[in-house]
């Protein structure tokens, strides 16, 4: 069974009705990114910060997967695919994906302020006074700027072993996720879904671009890879 390996970005969940992570001014839903999204934000302000994850969690209960969401799941009839995400929410697995890796945190879980090894689930508001079993502050389970990217290394070994790379809705300009498609091995395929592709197709070798956004360029790609 060939290996789809699938890395998303903002774009994918773009169509469910959740934000892109920052507009073009570098502001996340009207926030300063280095306020909400850094340690050194968090030392700054817990309230903002805690406020700001509680709110994209209520958002996030609100929405749906989308149709590329769906695509991408059903796929799994045909192949083995994995996908590797740079978004924190779950909506690849609440249309029914299996393997999704998280490379940049996810929404609806926290993790412990003394030890980051200690992961909770979490649905609700996270507040100042909740404590891990060590009896420090919550935090959300988001890989900040500034942090390093615990999961880098497995997305790594999962994307050098794809027989079809399929690149959805990122810009691939923000590192280090942008630096997988470089481990992929000479020859496999690409296909790059973006309504505006930040990229040209001389970049790589069997590079096939589709300037759609998510559900459209999914619903395309599925067309070549199934008619090839």
């Amino acid at each position: 069974m060939k290996r789809i390996v699938v890395l998303t970005g903002a774009g994918m969940s773009a169509e469910s009705g959740i934000n892109t992570f920052r507009d073009a001014d570098g502001l996340w839903e009207g926030h300063n990114v280095m306020d909400v999204a850094s340690p050194e934000g968090w030392f700054r302000d817990q309230d903002l910060v805690l406020d700001f994850y509680n709110q994209r969690r209520r958002q996030l209960a609100e929405v749906l997967p989308n149709k590329g969401h769906q695509l991408l799941a059903d796929l799994q009839d045909e192949f083995s695919v994995e996908i590797v995400t740079q978004n924190v929410d779950d909506l690849h697995e609440r249309a029914g994906s299996k393997q999704v890796l998280h490379l940049h945190g996810e929404l609806k879980k926290v993790r412990s302020t003394s030890n980051e090894a200690l992961v909770y689930d979490w649905t609700e508001d996270l507040i100042k006074g909740d404590l891990c079993e060590l009896k420090s502050q919550l935090r959300p389970h988001i890989v900040w700027f500034g942090e390093s990217v615990p999961l880098l290394d497995t997305a790594i070994e999962i994307t050098s072993k794809a027989d079809i790379l399929v690149i959805i809705g990122t810009s691939m300009q923000v590192y280090p996720a942008a630096s997988l498609v470089n481990y992929i091995e000479t020859g496999i395929p690409i296909y790059f879904i973006d309504p505006n592709p930040a990229i040209q197709a001389s970049a790589f070798n069997n590079l096939t671009i589709i300037p759609e956004k998510a559900t459209t360029g999914v619903e395309k790609f599925i067309e070549f890879i199934l008619n090839s």
